[in-house]
């Protein structure tokens, strides 16, 4: 005797899971404009590579013999594979198996997954669609009870955040646990016109509101990414794959490894002569910072994060003479550079991810301070501020900053950890202190103004003296600031400054690692 019969049972019940929810929700998949979970997998990660974990799991039914008649299989799909050679853990969510909801779930599937990640180090990929597990008003028949609110297995969801990178593709519409699920990530995206984020979706919505929604309205990936719920928004399921491969390039498998250097693409000594007229010498005039950075980080390697949140700050990732490294930027298109309470935010989460997995930090500062006024007290900027700038403090990885032009106040203060030993450039168009002169001199010299015969020459005077004495040379001289440099100069330093980094960047678990 063989145990062929027995094999044969395995192949006729993975032909059945391979059929998902059948050839009509298929089909509903594909007229809605979205790939099936299997279809995701094989465009994500390396052809051929995919091994499946829980092939045969979900709901049986048989005959009066106990003979199996049919299965449905779960509707999650997991297992390990590679991305550029790397081993990664992937999971998604079948949305044609009663639309990804907890009746079709087990749970066992979930939380295998996120243990293989953590134990064995290697970046996690949730593909969401649906409620992602979570609970619905049908479980109530289908169980025969109500739950008591719980979320077995979070801990490891939580402990992946410090551990390994983890990276949400929503995929379609997710809700509840789901959105939950997208949001406990350091790398998230959305898909635009397809993908839909909401902690209750239309129909509960709209049943408690005069006003009604559709998808798109209530959590479409323009209010998210501009409420900084994700991260991205791509054209295209495809692009969204190419979004997280290209994220997952510059992080290392897990926090007990280094970010590996890539290849070496740029030359070191390359010196952009457009950076010596990058900062106009009007103060009221404003510039655009991101072809700064693409002239000072390798050609073509600088991959921004969160682009419509926070936006007087930029983030994101790239390489120095093939290094990676976090690079954060001060943005004057939007309040001057100024923090406000979700750039303060931004910043706190930013900073975290480069702690947790032990990337440098390279910061382009031109901060006036804290927007101030009535809107930003309301949205409570000081205590957001003070959370940003105690991230910078709690931070162990080598930091390099450069003031272009602003520092000032409290904000701009926070470009780099006062307490450790950091590299700090200026631009000589840098200029700082504990307020701006504009509207200071109004404040301090109120008696002289007042007093004098004509305000606006005296004012002139007093302006034209203290700009003066607040010259970056007088800083360097008491070594307050401890180099002006050439902006031409900018690559040539950052190139230096990653190499001393690289053999003291650490390893292991931070102490304060991410949450989401």
């Amino acid at each position: 005797m063989s145990w062929q019969p027995e094999l044969d049972e395995l192949r006729r019940r993975q032909e059945m899971t391979q059929q998902m929810g059948g050839t009509d929700k298929v089909k509903r998949q594909h007229d809605g404009g979205r790939l099936t979970v299997r279809e995701r997998i094989e465009r994500l990660v390396d052809t051929g590579t995919f091994r499946e974990v829980g092939s045969i799991a979900g709901k049986a039914d048989y005959d009066g013999n106990n003979d199996l008649v049919q299965l449905t299989p779960a509707n999650a799909v997991m297992g390990r594979a590679r991305i550029d050679g790397r081993h990664v853990a992937v999971t998604g969510d079948d949305f044609t198996v009663r639309g990804g909801s907890a009746d079709a779930t087990i749970k066992e599937k979930d939380l295998f997954i996120e243990r293989y990640a953590n134990q064995f180090r290697v970046p996690l990929i949730r593909m969401i669609e649906g409620s992602g597990g979570g609970g619905s008003v049908k479980t109530i028949e289908t169980t025969g009870r109500a739950n008591v609110p719980g979320v077995r297995g979070w801990e490891m969801v939580v402990n992946n955040m410090g551990t390994v990178p983890v990276v949400g593709l929503g995929l379609g519409s997710v809700a509840g646990l789901g959105a939950a699920r997208l949001a406990a990530t350091h790398y998230s995206v959305m898909v635009k016109e397809i993908s839909a984020m909401f902690v209750a979706g239309p129909p509960v919505v709209n049943r408690l509101s005069p006003r009604q929604f559709d998808k798109q309205e209530l959590g479409g990936w323009e209010i998210q990414l501009r409420a900084g719920a994700i991260d991205e928004a791509a054209d295209s399921e495809d692009e969204a794959f190419a979004f997280a491969r290209r994220f997952l390039s510059y992080m290392p498998s897990s926090v007990y490894d280094l970010p590996a250097r890539g290849p070496i693409t740029d030359s070191p000594d390359r010196r952009e002569e457009s950076l010596f007229d990058a900062i106009p010498r009007d103060t009221r005039k404003v510039y655009r910072i991101r072809p700064i950075i693409e002239k000072v980080v390798d050609q073509g390697s600088f991959f921004e994060m969160g682009r419509l949140y926070g936006r007087s700050v930029v983030t994101g990732l790239a390489r120095v003479d093939g290094w990676p490294i976090a690079v954060m930027a001060s943005d004057p298109m939007f309040y001057g550079g100024g923090w406000t309470a979700d750039a303060c935010q931004k910043v706190e989460r930013f900073v975290d991810t480069a702690q947790t997995f032990h990337l440098p930090v390279v910061y382009f500062c031109d901060c006036p301070g804290f927007l101030i006024g009535l809107e930003a007290e309301k949205s409570g900027v000081i205590r957001q501020g003070v959370r940003a700038m105690s991230a910078m403090f709690q931070t162990t990885v080598p930091w390099c900053s450069f003031i272009i032009r602003n520092a000032f106040g409290v904000a701009g203060a926070a470009h780099q950890n006062g307490g450790r030993l950091n590299w700090r450039y200026a631009w000589p168009s840098g200029r700082w202190g504990s307020l701006p002169l504009e509207g200071g001199i109004e404040a301090a010299y109120r008696a002289d103004l007042d007093a004098a015969s004509d305000r606006k020459a005296k004012m002139d005077e007093i302006e034209d003296r203290l700009n003066k004495l607040r010259s970056p040379f007088r800083s360097a001289e008491t070594f307050w600031i401890e180099e002006i440099i050439d902006p031409r100069d900018t690559r040539k330093i950052l190139c230096e400054f990653v190499e001393v980094a690289a053999p003291v960047r650490g390893m292991g678990p931070s102490t304060h690692w991410m949450r989401p």
